[in-house]
């Protein structure tokens, strides 16, 4: 066999970086039948695939090298790591697609790669598409979404990508007959902030079953991807409850686009007179601020000050501040409801002493990372001696025991701390207001 990058020679496949999924819309819609790992690796195999000269015997060819690239894997086990999630893709994966013939519709099961071939002893992996997916990978029409690989390669749940996939078919078509014409003013607002009923959107997500619970169902598979896709690809997107009655029967989402790094620097200065473009700026910036505001008011914050984690000059960087209310303090919080403010001080005192200067350049992602790691190691799990018992009589609480109950937030505070926070927090509100 060729050596993987003789291949890559031969058939030009861009590097990770520039590649884009190409995939029929009937495939955006169908049921993903499979957990995250066994779908980004399906995912990247379909990045391979020159939709003008597809291979003819339906195989496509990665590097071990770019596997773990994808996925960020650097540790000792990868190869059986590797290895468990090519088994676990080829027993439990498949996708169930639903095509509207006629005046119904046409179900299909499909295990989209039923072969991969690799070795021990040099790099390569050869990936074998199902003959019945192709079709909707090669074959695409005009009904297909075209999205970039890196979009996909920070979501870490599969509600995450099936959700990213199917807001981008929408905005797709958005960008599609806004630039093409042939949709009204209306029809356009559709495609940027689309609809979809809530039963629909447990079939695409396979939780008929799962969250049962609506408060469950919207944390899981709508604030929780949203927080992922918001973060870590090139849409912001909220979203609004449609109730009929008392319940929820749809969601309508509105979905604007990052700008890239090189419109703003002026390569496409056209972008830049875009009426989508100039919303999208809008929205992300009215989304950070009010992040930031709350950032402002967070406990967190101070603690993270008081850790010396945080400086007060990077509480003037409104785009950092408005990512750690985002992405941080959301975890701590759940810390804290298991450990109580104590247990997250304790926590960020280790994080602190362990911080190494290569961790600075990206605070939330060091931030988030060890305290994910924290919450799940177990090591936050209480014995039953080590809680605080409190006594009530006539009104008043009274812990027992060895251990003291944290005091309110604001009294921990020192009079010059809190007179220096309340300057910092007048400088940048007058600042922002100019």
């Amino acid at each position: 066999m060729s050596s993987i990058s003789e291949k890559r020679k031969n058939e030009k496949i861009p590097e990770l970086e520039n590649r884009k999924v190409a995939e029929h819309n009937d495939l955006i819609t169908s049921i993903a039948k499979m957990d995250k790992t066994p779908l980004k690796i399906f995912e990247l195999a379909v990045s391979c695939i020159d939709t003008e000269n597809p291979p003819k015997d339906n195989i496509v060819y990665l590097s071990k090298v770019e596997l773990f690239k994808f996925f960020d894997v650097s540790d000792s086990n990868k190869h059986s790591r590797f290895k468990q999630a090519i088994e676990v893709m080829q027993k439990q994966a498949f996708f169930e697609v639903k095509e509207k013939k006629g005046k119904g519709f046409k179900y299909r099961s499909i295990v989209p790669i039923p072969t991969v071939t690799w070795n021990d002893y040099n790099d390569n992996v050869e990936i074998f598409f199902n003959p019945y997916i192709m079709p909707y990978l090669i074959e695409l029409g005009t009904k297909y979404t075209q999205y970039a690989l890196t979009d996909i390669m920070e979501l870490n749940s599969k509600y995450s990508i099936i959700l990213y996939k199917w807001l981008s078919m929408n905005y797709n078509q958005f960008e599609y007959y806004l630039a093409k014409g042939g949709r009204r003013k209306e029809q356009l607002a559709e495609y940027r902030n689309p609809i979809i009923k809530v039963s629909e959107l447990r079939i695409i997500t396979d939780t008929e079953k799962e969250y049962k619970r609506s408060d469950h169902f919207e944390k899981w598979i709508l604030e929780t991807p949203l927080k992922e896709i918001n973060a870590h690809t090139h849409f912001t997107v909220m979203y609004d409850k449609i109730k009929k009655g008392r319940t929820i029967d749809s969601i309508q989402f509105h979905i604007s686009k990052k700008a890239k790094p090189q419109e703003i620097n002026g390569e496409y200065k056209e972008r830049e007179q875009d009426a989508a473009y100039l919303q999208g700026m809008a929205d992300k910036e009215v989304n950070q601020q009010a992040l930031f505001a709350e950032a402002m008011q967070s406990k967190y914050t101070m603690e993270l000050i008081t850790s010396t984690l945080l400086s007060p000059v990077q509480m003037t960087d409104i785009t950092l501040m408005a990512n750690l209310q985002q992405e941080v303090y959301p975890l701590y919080k759940q810390l804290e409801a298991i450990v109580g403010l104590k247990g997250v001080r304790k926590h960020l005192e280790y994080v602190a002493n362990k911080k190494l200067d290569y961790s600075k350049p990206n605070l939330v992602k060091y931030l988030k990372t060890a305290v994910i790691r924290y919450l799940e190691s177990g090591d936050t799990k209480q014995p039953e001696k080590d809680k605080t018992r409190y006594v009530k009589t006539k009104g008043k609480v009274t812990p027992v025991g060895s251990k003291t109950p944290d005091w309110d937030y604001k009294n921990e505070t020192t009079p010059e701390e809190q007179k220096e926070l309340e300057k910092i927090k007048k400088e940048l509100s007058d600042s922002m207001k100019k």
